[in-house]
């Protein structure tokens, strides 16, 4: 695991606070990114642009990050491929379940006190600890 880096952190964190409120200044969306994502995925959307030009930032963001000299650190991956398959899966589900995913209802829903997402957000943050005793100290992990 990385050492935690307080600046990093804080600049991650505004960053991500001003392109969701850019998004919902200049575009009036939500910056929930399973939404952005299927609206590209999904046929007959014809506001594909602007969520390509989004994912395109998700994506070469650390890449020109890393051009100034900051290394992307490697991610901790588990061996077994079919836990990282069960994984996904189980998170796609519970963004669909949950009507958004920690960045739309984390960042944007609980910034406009939407109570659905403060409520699921609450419920994301209590099954990520119950997942991680139970993956760390429950299964021998």
């Amino acid at each position: 695991m990385a050492a935690f880096d307080p600046v990093s952190a804080l600049l991650g964190g505004a960053l991500i606070g001003l392109a969701s409120v850019m998004l919902m200044v200049l575009n009036g969306r939500i910056a929930g990114i399973s939404g952005i994502l299927g609206g590209i995925l999904a046929p007959g959307t014809g506001d594909k642009l602007w969520r390509l030009a989004f994912v395109a930032g998700l994506v070469g963001a650390p890449l020109v990050f890393a051009l100034f000299g900051r290394g992307l650190g490697e991610p901790e991956m588990p061996a077994n491929w079919i836990l990282i398959i069960a994984s996904g899966l189980l998170v796609g589900f519970g963004t669909r379940l949950g009507g958004g995913c920690t960045s739309g209802h984390g960042v944007c829903g609980i910034a406009r006190l939407s109570p659905r997402s403060i409520v699921a957000t609450g419920i994301f943050m209590a099954s990520a600890v119950l997942v991680v005793a139970i993956v760390r100290h429950g299964l021998g992990g």
